[in-house]
């Protein structure tokens, strides 16, 4: 702990401890405050990709397969960064997840590129193509 989180005083002594984690009192202002609880803390990185997932139209479970993050912790995510999906019952994109030779070998194919919009994503060391067919019904 750096400084009081009421006044911003470095001037604090230690006040007991509660549930566990240990109280100060600052000697400032007399406000008394615990240590923040440090929970787990995923990359940004993952935060990223799994709200640009969910724009695309993946399910939360469905991110959570791919990503190996908690569908809990997604839907978090979008609750608060207050993401809206476009709602659209009739579009579900469908999607692959490939390595490197696999997608040069998918690119290769020209009938793999006709009739629908893809998008390719990096998950790691592999590579996420997301697939919709175009003016779909």
């Amino acid at each position: 702990m750096q400084s009081c989180p009421n006044c911003s005083s470095s001037e604090f002594t230690k006040a007991g401890v509660i549930n566990e984690r240990q109280r100060f009192k600052c000697k400032s202002c007399g406000y008394y405050f615990t240590v923040p609880k440090l929970g787990k803390q995923i990359d940004d990185y993952y935060v990223n990709k799994a709200l640009q997932l969910y724009l695309e139209g993946l399910t939360y479970r469905e991110i959570e397969r791919i990503l190996g993050v908690s569908h809990v912790s997604v839907m978090n995510w979008v609750r608060k960064y207050n993401i809206k999906r476009p709602y659209n019952s009739k579009y579900h994109p469908t999607y692959k997840i490939l390595n490197l030779g696999e997608l040069q070998k998918y690119f290769l194919n020209p009938e793999n590129l006709k009739g629908a919009g893809q998008l390719v994503t990096e998950l790691g060391d592999k590579f996420m193509l997301i697939k919709w067919d175009r003016f779909k019904d």
